[in-house]
């Protein structure tokens, strides 16, 4: 029996390495476009900033080490076509131009998602980047050391925004942050958002709201960045406005593309064809708050559809859990997380939804330090089940979110959050946890 496998970083080599290990004799290929394989793509932002000091810290195994498993995994290969009746893939050779074709009897899509690019005109100016990959994060660093920028423009204020913004403020550049809608973090309420807002602004990150951008500009490279009514100058300009599944070959292959733009897959990361398989961001997740498949493209995400996927090709019978879409982002001294839906969401989303919202310390009041955080509950108004959940502040969050996140798992109420046996000791939370304080002002 032979897998062959479209895409070699997360989700791609989970399911290999999965069903490798379920399936000794299974014979496996794997086929990934760039030069790197099973690599930490949300570190990329901190390569660039100078925490990872080169490109290789963020692989975690490399061609080589899978072929010890038995793996045969091929960078710089490119499949351009699938043949669900012949079971064959069309893959071409980067390095050297040959083109061949493969069969498989099991193919797993996992194309991952692909920067969202409008046709803005100047948008292909040298020293304009987008950040998916290990070489974008090696050009970007290239293009920082050799034409020692001091102005730079980061275009859309998602996590990769954020992040980059950070980036390249450490690597002593000015800043600018242009965003079309009313706030950055889009997926955060506005409340929320705004205390983001207001830490970009305090390092002196400035931030641009309903600006979208109408050109780029420059004489050979990028120069300015016509935004709204504005002109910023920009010797560098990160572009992360969104990004979108990575689908064409599913096409090819003939499998249902769900009403989120992703491929649609059951529970077991089947597709809509026989022994297709797709997991990862090019692939849909059961959102358990919604109660319907969603796309919300995540590293976390990835790894277990995969690890899924694997199991299930080599014989299992795994299932995969669904999502809440828990995320945290590191914005400058800020932790900023969310779960569930925020409180737009789960209106436009038809919940008979409401809110509250606390300010409380991280640690006991007495100790040295014991900074705010921020909690925003959001749930239904009559039986208070419990919907969302976001957080700002300056330490205690990114574990904290996790706690709302089983909340959610298991379909709790505000009621039964507010009975959590939470962990107390001075250094490290209050007798009354920030979580707990919201969760009894929602059941009030």
């Amino acid at each position: 029996m032979k897998l062959i496998v479209i895409g070699g970083v997360a989700a791609g080599m989970s399911a290999a390495a999965r069903a490798k290990r379920r399936k000794k004799d299974l014979e496996i290929t794997v086929y990934e476009k760039s030069g790197y394989v099973s690599y930490g793509a949300c570190g990329l932002p901190y390569f660039i900033k100078g925490d990872i000091p080169t490109a290789e810290g963020l692989v975690v195994r490399t061609p080589e080490q899978f072929a010890q498993q038995g793996i045969r995994a091929l960078v710089h290969h490119e499949v351009v076509d699938v043949d669900v009746v012949e079971r064959t893939v069309t893959v071409k050779n980067l390095e050297t131009g040959a083109i061949f074709k493969d069969d498989w009897d099991d193919l797993l899509i996992t194309t991952g998602a692909v920067a969202v690019k409008p046709p803005i005109p100047g948008l292909d100016l040298p020293g304009i980047f987008t950040l998916r990959t290990v070489e974008d994060g090696i050009a970007i660093k290239d293009w920082i050391a050799k034409k020692h920028p001091w102005q730079a423009v980061v275009v859309g204020g998602g996590y990769i925004g954020l992040e980059m913004a950070e980036a390249l403020a450490a690597n002593g550049m000015f800043v600018d942050v242009v965003e079309m809608l009313p706030q950055v973090l889009p997926n955060m309420d506005a409340d929320m958002a705004a205390l983001v807002e207001e830490e970009l602004s305090r390092h002196r990150v400035t931030v641009h709201l309903e600006s979208p951008v109408r050109a780029f500009e420059g004489d050979g490279r990028v120069e300015r960045v016509i935004a709204g009514n504005k002109a910023l100058e920009a010797d560098l300009v990160l572009f992360s406005v969104g990004a979108r599944a990575n689908i064409p070959l599913a096409e090819k292959a003939g499998v249902t593309i769900g009403e989120t733009g992703a491929i649609a897959v059951d529970d077991h990361q089947r597709t809509t064809m026989p022994h297709v398989w797709a997991a990862g961001d090019v692939a849909e997740a059961w959102h358990r708050v919604l109660n319907k498949p969603a796309y919300i493209p995540l590293g976390a995400t990835a790894n277990k559809q995969g690890r899924i996927a694997g199991a299930n090709i080599a014989g299992g019978d795994a299932a995969f859990g669904g999502i809440v879409g828990t995320a945290v982002v590191k914005v400058f001294d800020l932790e900023v997380a969310r779960t569930g839906l925020s409180e737009r969401e789960a209106q436009q989303a038809g919940f008979d939804a409401a809110s509250v919202t606390i300010k409380a310390p991280a640690r006991a009041h007495y100790m040295p330090t014991h900074p705010p955080i921020h909690v925003k509950l959001v749930f239904e108004k009559g039986g208070k089940k419990l919907l969302g959940g976001q957080m700002v502040g300056a330490e205690g969050v990114s574990k904290r979110i996790d706690v709302i996140a089983a909340a959610l798992h298991k379909g709790w109420t505000v009621y039964d959050l507010a009975q959590l046996d939470l962990s107390y000791a001075p250094p490290f939370a209050p007798v009354w946890d920030p979580i707990l304080i919201a969760a009894n002002v929602a059941s009030k």
